[in-house]
């Protein structure tokens, strides 16, 4: 796994100077403050000029500053409670228009993923699933969401789909103990990160499945186990994270899906919609 910016940061420290360190701790004690700073401001905060704290980003490795901001970002997602989310929002959109301020970062996340998004590793992904014998979808905690709606818009056009409801380890393996080489597990993890995920994708990928991970970062604590890796911006709105984003990718996945099987999705939405007719499930209003 790659080293994160708190490590890089402790490892060169006795290299730095006088006001590389002031920068240095500033970060070290409190980088979810300082995370979302420009600069310019974190330069002021600790008394030093911006472009002092521009060449410490690169003498760290970062090719600019805002590189480096990412990475303190990125160590931010994994490790702030509910309460430390809160007071960063609040920091961020203080004294701004609420409804632009989320809406707008949401249409960014999407175009950076938009931007981002390894092509070949999508429509691998859709392949793989449209060849597995079974398809399991898994998401822990809030990420469950996404699993239980791609799970549920899979289960319309195929027989073998499983939502593997994310409880203990021991019921998580008793769901998927028979998964095998000929199988795909769809897994769904974001910050903060769940251990029961690392144990599901481990034990499909030593089984022979295939694994399609969704999530942030390549430092995702699953994303070294993926066949195909979705990575999909998730960044801190409030105590949650904003989804917008690998629901995009869902949104996309399920139309090619349709796409190339449409013939046989086609006669099975006919049946199903005999099926809503004669039991009224829908209304006719």
């Amino acid at each position: 796994m790659a080293i994160d910016v708190a490590q890089r940061i402790r490892d060169n420290y006795p290299t730095f100077s006088k006001g590389q360190k002031k920068i240095a701790n500033a970060i070290l004690s409190d980088y979810e403050k300082t995370a979302y700073m420009t600069a310019g401001r974190l330069g002021k905060l600790v008394g030093v000029s911006e472009s002092t704290v521009v060449r410490f980003a690169n003498e760290l490795g970062y090719e600019g500053y805002s590189e480096f901001q990412h990475a303190i970002q990125e160590l931010v997602r994994t490790k702030l409670t509910p309460n430390q989310r809160i007071a960063i929002t609040k920091q961020r959109m203080h004294h701004k228009d609420i409804i632009e301020n989320v809406m707008s970062a949401d249409i960014t996340r999407i175009r950076q993923t938009f931007e981002t998004l390894d092509r070949d590793a999508f429509y691998g992904a859709v392949d793989s699933i449209i060849t597995a014998k079974n398809i399991y979808v898994i998401g822990a905690r809030s990420a469950n969401t996404l699993a239980q709606f791609l799970a549920y818009n899979l289960s319309l056009i195929y027989d073998n789909v499983k939502h593997i409801q994310p409880m203990s380890n021991a019921e998580i393996f008793e769901q998927m103990f028979t998964i095998g080489e000929n199988d795909v597990l769809i897994a769904f993890s974001f910050p903060r990160y769940s251990s029961k995920m690392v144990s599901a994708v481990k034990y499909a990928k030593e089984n022979g499945a295939k694994v399609i991970v969704f999530t942030d970062s390549s430092l995702s604590p699953i994303s070294e186990f993926a066949t195909h890796l979705l990575l999909a911006q998730s960044d801190t709105a409030s105590f949650m994270d904003s989804f917008v984003a690998p629901m995009s990718i869902i949104n996309a996945m399920i139309i090619h899906i349709t796409h190339k099987n449409e013939k046989a999705i086609l006669q099975r939405f006919d049946k199903l919609e005999q099926v809503w007719e004669q039991y009224g499930v829908y209304t006719k209003r």
